[in-house]
């Protein structure tokens, strides 16, 4: 094993999942949905608890497995979490409900994200989580950029899809957008960026204040 999968999976291993959040992950892996790895679920609550993040949203709520990381997180906020699959958020809603989270600490919105982001108030938000259908990431961060306060943080994992970003043979849709979505967003003066390659990769862009 080189240094440097020793120093990976020695990460990997490092995290203790909270047992309700388990609990959810197993509900995900039952119904098909494919949850974030407890090492991006855990960069993603110090990024809410950093932030003291009180307002959030997720784009893409799966079996709730994001959405009680980021509470864990933030413990006094309120997330709004998006699914366009019924089955995902009734899922959702019994994972949050089995860790006892109060239901006027999470609201569920059954649609498709791109119809539903447009209303939602812009420069509202601490925290924007986006793990939805890849093919929109780049709609889906113009947005999230759009939701977040000067100093909010969106946050992308998967952007790094299975080590295609790394590879530049790799030239499919999806590959190429994430790729663009890195180059671009690193270059930009209106956030500060950060590529965590731990697990699926997890982007951070924090909006600068204008």
């Amino acid at each position: 094993m080189s240094e440097h999968d020793a120093i990976a999976r020695f990460a990997r291993e490092s995290i203790i999942e909270p047992e309700h959040i388990q609990r959810a992950r197993t509900h995900a892996v039952e119904i098909g949905a494919h949850p974030i790895s407890a090492g991006i679920g855990a960069q993603c609550a110090v990024i809410a608890a950093a932030t003291a993040a009180t307002s959030m949203v997720e784009i893409g709520t799966g079996a709730g497995v994001s959405g009680l990381w980021l509470l864990h997180g933030a413990p006094g906020a309120i997330l709004t979490t998006i699914d366009s699959e019924p089955e995902n958020l009734g899922v959702a809603r019994q994972s949050f409900h089995d860790a006892k989270v109060p239901a006027s600490r999470a609201r569920f919105i059954s649609g498709r994200a791109l119809e539903v982001l447009p209303r939602m108030n812009e420069a509202s938000y601490d925290i924007v989580l986006i793990d939805a259908d890849p093919e929109n990431v780049i709609s889906y961060v113009e947005h999230g950029l759009r939701l977040v306060r000067p100093g909010g943080t969106v946050l992308i994992p998967r952007v790094l899809n299975g080590g295609k970003v790394a590879d530049p043979v790799q030239r499919d849709e999806t590959t190429r957008a994430y790729r663009s979505l890195i180059q671009e967003t690193q270059a930009s003066p209106a956030v500060v960026g950060a590529l965590s390659t731990l697990n699926e990769g997890l982007l951070q862009l924090t909006l600068l204040p204008e």
